[in-house]
């Protein structure tokens, strides 16, 4: 397998939300190799497959510090999230050059299909739960600027713009 080309924000497979994934298929499971190899080249923490254009609820995550630790979710939902908040700098390589504080829930219990295709739950903390947080917003069309202020989302996206016209 191979990473793919993340498309560029404001793809309309970014903004609308991804389709489940009746079960885990050899098709499912090749995807997800190429979703981990194009986050391990980013690097980054985790990937949606809409990043990379692919408009089913998949989603990897790894946030171990040896790597190689990637967990791989088919229709992952927040069963429970913790009121206690945590703060981290997001980014997304479908818009790069820009990031932002964003707060989340600092852990969460998640329930997805594994790559044996069985319900799993899973309780995930901190650099994780942000992670996977992330990702099924991805899947549900939106992105970590999202949950900014108008205007702090409207400078933000205008950075970006201004960044990409400099090539």
């Amino acid at each position: 397998m191979a990473p793919r080309l993340c498309i560029p924000y404001p793809h309309p497979v970014l903004k609308a939300p991804a389709a489940d994934v009746p079960e885990i298929t050899d098709e499912v499971r090749a995807i997800w190799r190429d979703m981990v190899d194009t986050m391990e080249e980013m690097p980054g923490y985790g990937l949606a497959a809409v990043q990379i254009g692919v408009p089913l609820r998949l989603a990897v995550v790894d946030c171990s510090e040896a790597r190689g630790q990637a967990v791989l979710m088919a229709n992952p939902e927040v069963l429970h999230a913790s009121v206690q908040p945590r703060e981290h700098e997001e980014a997304s390589p479908n818009l790069p050059g820009v990031s932002a504080v964003i707060s989340r829930p600092r852990a969460v219990t998640v329930r997805f299909l594994n790559e044996k295709g069985e319900m799993e739950e899973r309780d995930f903390v901190h650099l994780w739960a942000t992670s996977v947080q992330h990702q099924i917003d991805h899947l549900a069309g939106k992105m970590y600027f999202d949950h900014l202020s108008p205007l702090k989302k409207k400078m933000l996206l205008a950075k970006a713009h201004k960044l990409r016209k400099r090539g």
